[in-house]
């Protein structure tokens, strides 16, 4: 294994559940610190893989190594340097309300009355929790009974985050919310975050790196940016028209038409192309206005699948 800045590390990791076999010698490593996705396709291995990261699933074969700790061994120092959560299960009690659950959780991981008390009230305070802690759970929606369980998950603060989904089922106030909440338990903690979800917008708020597998193996690792740029490099130029134009007029500009409508066009420019396309499109159109942005990153990630199928 590697320096102690590494927090999370698998080394030829293989995993699964009876005869099947999910993740196939996976090998991972996240510093201290980072904010990482894991993502990939349904059945790709990523919620496997933090199974086996919580000491949850034991790995049929290969290393794996969490603050240290061999996790499958379950060590009492292990559980408390780490936690799971997952955005379609809960631990909170239905019938009884939220600092209930916080108050189990206080005395299952041995957290000080005042260090408890000193975290909880950031937590609440972050997360606004005030009005919702002394209500019984069954009363809460969704996304206040998610914001109470990463409460829960976090007061005996953990130093590695393993977040499955956290924002499946939020409406996109609280998505942000939640995304805006775990970007400053990371800065304030210095936390070490291992996410997964299938909303692109929690990725690109929240992880410069992105590690994405397929069939539970390794197909790409590194920055989010440079997988854009390697899988797409093209950029999508966003018109906002005064007055309809037609098709013709669009596909003069020498871009790729991807959408078009009576108020506003999509085209797909080349870096190459980029500004003789906008300055293009100024001089000719009722442009009110235009915005140049990557490619939607579902788009990036589904051209990097396709291409892992053919060469696999």
């Amino acid at each position: 294994m590697t320096a102690a800045t590494t927090l999370v590390e698998t080394v030829g990791l293989r995993a699964g559940y009876g005869e099947v076999e999910i993740v196939r010698h996976l090998d991972l490593r996240v510093e201290a610190g980072e904010v990482v996705a894991l993502l990939g396709p349904n059945g790709a291995g990523k919620t496997t893989t933090l199974k086996v990261l919580a000491g949850l699933l034991h790995p049929t074969a290969g290393e794996v190594r969490v603050a240290n700790f061999a996790p499958a061994l379950r060590n009492a120092d292990f559980l408390r340097s780490i936690m799971l959560v997952t955005g379609q299960k809960q631990q909170l009690m239905w019938d009884l309300p939220p600092s209930e659950t916080f108050e189990l959780n206080r005395a299952i991981y041995d957290v000080p009355r005042d260090v408890y008390r000193q975290t909880l009230d950031e937590l609440v305070e972050l997360l606004g929790l005030a009005h919702l802690i002394g209500k019984p759970t069954r009363q809460l929606s969704l996304g206040e009974r998610m914001k109470c369980e990463l409460a829960a998950a976090l007061l005996h603060r953990p130093s590695v985050l393993f977040l499955d989904e956290p924002t499946i089922g939020l409406d996109v106030t609280m998505q942000a919310v939640v995304r805006g909440f775990i970007k400053r338990y990371n800065e304030r903690h210095g936390a070490t975050v291992l996410l997964t979800s299938h909303y692109m917008d929690d990725v690109a708020a929240l992880c410069p790196r992105v590690i994405v597998i397929d069939r539970g193996r390794l197909i790409h690792d590194g920055s989010l940016s440079g997988l854009v740029q390697r899988i797409r490099p093209e950029k999508h130029v966003s018109l906002r028209l005064g007055t309809p134009v037609s098709r013709q007029d669009l596909d003069a500009l020498g871009a790729t038409v991807v959408s078009h409508d009576d108020e506003r066009a999509v085209l797909q420019v080349s870096q190459a192309s980029m500004n003789a396309v906008v300055a293009a499109a100024l001089a000719r159109l009722p442009v009110v206005d235009l915005t140049v942005e990557n490619p939607p990153l579902e788009e990036v990630l589904s051209d990097l699948f396709a291409r892992a199928q053919e060469t696999a």
